[in-house]
């Protein structure tokens, strides 16, 4: 039996998903456009960066980068989810407690891990699982579990072939291709809540993205996520678009070498919804959740250079935090580009100093030459044999993850929630440890060293 790749399913539900989001948000199509004549003009602009890209074999996925988001409500959900992402090549990544910074969610991201499929498809989701626990009102968190208690999110279908997948081990192309129509069902907006008026509008007081999670059919995908490669031009120019972006870009300052992660977003809309009053009848009413948002990648820290930039962003919030109406963006911005110039901004400083992941490649001058003085590393990198390109972050930040998702619940929606990290709870529920991101970039950084040296005929050190 001939089965699709993991990837193609990916790439596949990848293009439907966005596709419908386009659909059924206008502005998102824009903001598609948007990026791509960023990135056009940002790779005329710079030929070294075009040059590397295509050295790396990483040009092509720019323009397919997607990254989405869901909110889901119970164990069951996760651990199905899971399941279907699975059949897609995408698999849980990191931990991350949002509670910490108000937000009643915990989550993970899945996306695919091996270089190969990420070049294929990089389509990750960040999946959030509401903390029910962390509603004070007893009365209101029993309603809101009676309510998720009572959905299923995932059509017969979609579960059906998610079982079949996992059976015979892949999906042929008949069955891959209804697999992402059944499964992309579970994603669509739906216009028509679960809840009563008053009930949502109590959940809404709770907390927005409580109301959010519990008050519909499913999770339906609040935002896709183009990347960029000048996040401040795209925040620039979104308002000649006709797009308000938020007030402050998230995450690192503007650098020569980006790291991590930076994101930026335009306001969520106000749609119009029906909820059921007390005769059963549908009654009109409104709903804010979808957004756009874009982000721009740098490169994967070490512990180390985790530890340095959480330090800096935690020095810049003791002295200066983003108003929620944008009146000191240009304050705050100017703090954290002054804190951070204690970070490094040199791609060969961020190495030396262990503050981030490299991948190492023969250089191609140096591919045929028979005899190296070199003999380690460090001397190969100095001869020019070696060179070295900063491993891609493709994972997520909860702070910032946190101030995106603040900025388009409202304003005033600034609960404080106790801090709570509980992965092993988190675990059980999805069915699955989640993959720890240094570890991960840290063995391809490895992989990559031994292969450089071993073409070099170098034997590898044993550590």
């Amino acid at each position: 039996m001939n089965f699709v790749s993991a990837d193609n399913i990916r790439a596949a539900f990848s293009a439907s998903m966005s596709a419908m989001y386009r659909t059924e948000v206008p502005a998102y199509g824009t903001l598609m456009e948007l990026v791509a004549d960023v990135n056009a003009a940002t790779l005329k602009a710079q030929p070294e960066m075009l040059a590397r890209l295509e050295d790396t074999d990483s040009l092509d996925r720019i323009s397919e980068e997607r990254h989405g988001a869901i909110r889901l409500g119970t164990a069951a959900e996760l651990s199905m989810m899971r399941r279907a992402f699975a059949v897609m090549g995408m698999f849980p990544v990191g931990y991350y407690d949002l509670s910490a910074a108000g937000v009643p969610v915990h989550s993970t991201a899945f996306r695919p891990v091996a270089d190969a499929s990420l070049k294929i498809n990089p389509f990750r989701v960040f999946t959030s699982l509401l903390r029910l626990d962390l509603i004070a009102d007893e009365k209101l968190r029993k309603e809101a579990e009676e309510t998720l208690a009572k959905r299923n999110i995932f059509t017969a279908g979609a579960v059906e072939l998610i079982e079949i997948a996992e059976k015979q081990g892949g999906l042929t192309q008949e069955q891959a291709d209804k697999f992402v129509a059944e499964v992309l069902e579970t994603f669509r907006w739906h216009d028509k809540a679960n809840v009563s008026a008053e009930l949502y509008h109590r959940l809404h007081d709770a907390h927005r993205l409580i109301a959010d999670v519990v008050s519909f059919k499913g999770p339906h995908i609040n935002h896709l996520t183009p990347r960029t490669l000048d996040i401040d031009a795209v925040q620039t120019q979104m308002p000649a678009r006709n797009i308000s972006p938020k007030a402050v870009v998230e995450g690192p300052p503007t650098r020569k070498c980006a790291v991590l992660l930076r994101q930026t977003s335009f306001k969520a809309l106000e749609e119009a919804v029906s909820f059921t009053d007390a005769a059963g009848e549908w009654k009109a009413g409104t709903h804010t959740a979808r957004f756009g948002e874009i982000e721009q990648r740098g490169v994967a820290l070490t512990p180390k250079g985790r530890g340095l930039y959480d330090a800096l962003l935690d020095k810049t919030r003791a002295r200066i935090r983003p108003a929620p109406d944008g009146s000191n963006a240009a304050e705050y911005v100017r703090i954290l580009s002054e804190v951070f110039e204690e970070f490094p901004d040199t791609w060969a400083e961020i190495r030396e100093q262990g503050l981030g992941y490299f991948a190492y490649s023969v250089s191609d001058r140096y591919k045929a030459k028979s005899e190296l003085t070199a003999a380690n590393l460090d001397s190969l990198i100095a001869e020019g044999a070696v060179q070295f390109d900063p491993i891609v972050y493709e994972d997520f930040l909860p702070v910032s993850a946190a101030g995106i998702f603040q900025s388009n619940l409202g304003d005033d929606d600034t609960q404080e929630f106790t801090e709570s990290p509980n992965q092993k709870r988190f675990e059980t529920d999805l069915g699955a440890t989640v993959l720890n991101e240094f570890e991960h970039y840290a063995r391809i950084e490895r992989e990559s060293v031994e292969g450089a040296l071993k073409a070099l005929a170098f034997k590898v050190a044993a550590e």
